[in-house]
């Protein structure tokens, strides 16, 4: 029960603030244009402050767990490469598939992850090394598939793309935030405070976005996908990969941070980057609402099973 509840708390309150949003664009409050600027602004400004902070006030270097930082990249190159290759096959509407598999990998593990672990230990313990070995990957992938199929670019031209990428405020961010934290950089607190204003802007704006954007018509036509994949996200990624987890040895605070690598709602920030990145976003929408409500019994789920089985104390 106290998971349920702790689960609750954590994706219910995502739901009502991307519900409010909602609401404020049907009375008038908020229309497209906000929309269109707070996409824009989260995409060049809050989300890679977000990323920045959380990577340059990560110690990578202390603790580094070389063999659970594998897991959690080979994990990800797994189930991203995977889900792109068998889109390809599966998807008639090619121009669904950047938005489908940015869904169905994705993860808020940052955002998640560290809450869930405190919540039950204490501490942030195994979240540190786990948004090493994934976040970064996460992004990277998301602006190589968002750029490569369809949107904007329609990956015609590579020379372009891979200037689009290495131009990509999200890989900056993440590239910077590594060196801050390996090179041990410390800011004035002035500037400290001025990033983090920012940063946690990131996730309340780009859920009122997304629940202002919100497109019923076009969500329900695009429902099967949608569930495809929230049941991925949900409960095929960690089917697939917490057994060999347990089998390699990780327990408690590890594998609870891979519960939420692999079994976290969507993240909003993948809307943000569909969006900016020439998709309409109503997938990227969708699925974000979707694995939101359903999360909380399904992370539910995994922790209760882990914990009968003795391997989360």
């Amino acid at each position: 029960m106290d998971s349920l509840v702790y689960s609750l708390n954590a994706t219910i309150p995502v739901f009502l603030v991307m519900a409010i949003g909602y609401i404020l664009k049907r009375v008038g409050m908020l229309g497209e244009p906000f929309v269109a600027a707070a996409n824009k602004f989260n995409f060049k400004i809050t989300l890679p402050a977000l990323l920045f902070t959380d990577l340059a006030a990560t110690d990578i270097a202390q603790g580094f767990d070389i063999k659970y930082v594998l897991l959690c990249a080979g994990a990800t190159v797994v189930a991203f490469f995977g889900l792109w290759i068998s889109a390809r096959f599966v998807i008639k509407d090619k121009s669904m598939i950047a938005e489908f598999v940015q869904a169905a990998y994705r993860s808020s593990a940052a955002l998640l992850g560290t809450a869930f672990i405190q919540n039950i230990y204490g501490t942030s313990g195994a979240a540190p090394m786990m948004i090493v070995g994934c976040v970064p990957l996460f992004n990277i992938f998301a602006v190589l598939i968002l750029t490569l199929e369809g949107g904007a670019n329609d990956g015609g031209d590579i020379k372009r793309s891979v200037i689009n990428i290495a131009k990509n405020p999200i890989i900056i961010s993440i590239l910077l935030g590594a060196a801050a934290s390996l090179l041990r950089i410390h800011f004035p607190q002035i500037i400290d405070k001025t990033l983090a204003s920012f940063a946690k802007m990131a996730s309340p704006l780009a859920l009122i976005a997304i629940g202002a954007g919100f497109e019923g018509t076009k969500a329900v036509a695009k429902i099967k996908p949608t569930a495809a994949a929230a049941a991925i996200k949900l409960i095929a990624l960690p089917a697939l990969f917490l057994p060999p987890a347990v089998l390699l040895g990780f327990r408690g605070q590890e594998l609870v941070a891979l519960i939420i690598m692999l079994g976290s709602p969507t993240t909003p920030s993948s809307y943000i980057m569909a969006k900016n990145m020439g998709h309409d976003g109503v997938l990227s929408s969708s699925a974000i609402v979707v694995t939101t409500l359903v999360s909380a019994v399904t992370l539910t789920f995994w922790i209760f099973i882990m914990r009968a089985m003795g391997y989360i104390a």
